[in-house]
């Protein structure tokens, strides 16, 4: 029974990390959209960015969007919120 165990345990790990990264993705894909419908089109290298935060990054990005008035305003808030390391 100790191996069924680890076995369960692992495939369980496997199925929450997949949930979380599925979740991630919507919620990307969600903040992207309103970008995309309040600004229009931006550069791939912005999206990019976008595309490389965090879930807590891509929150916070999702609540000072309904601030921007233009692309002007998402560059400004990528380059204090997103580092470059």
């Amino acid at each position: 029974m100790p191996e069924e165990s680890v076995v369960y345990q692992d495939i369980l790990q496997k199925g929450v990390q997949q949930g979380v990264q599925q979740g991630l993705q919507r919620e990307r894909n969600l903040v992207l959209r309103q970008l995309e419908r309040l600004l229009g089109k931006f550069p791939t290298t912005t999206r990019e960015q976008i595309e490389g935060l965090g879930l807590e990054r891509l929150e916070a990005l999702g609540e000072a969007l309904i601030e921007f008035k233009s692309e002007q305003d998402l560059t400004n808030w990528l380059k204090q919120n997103v580092s470059t390391d």
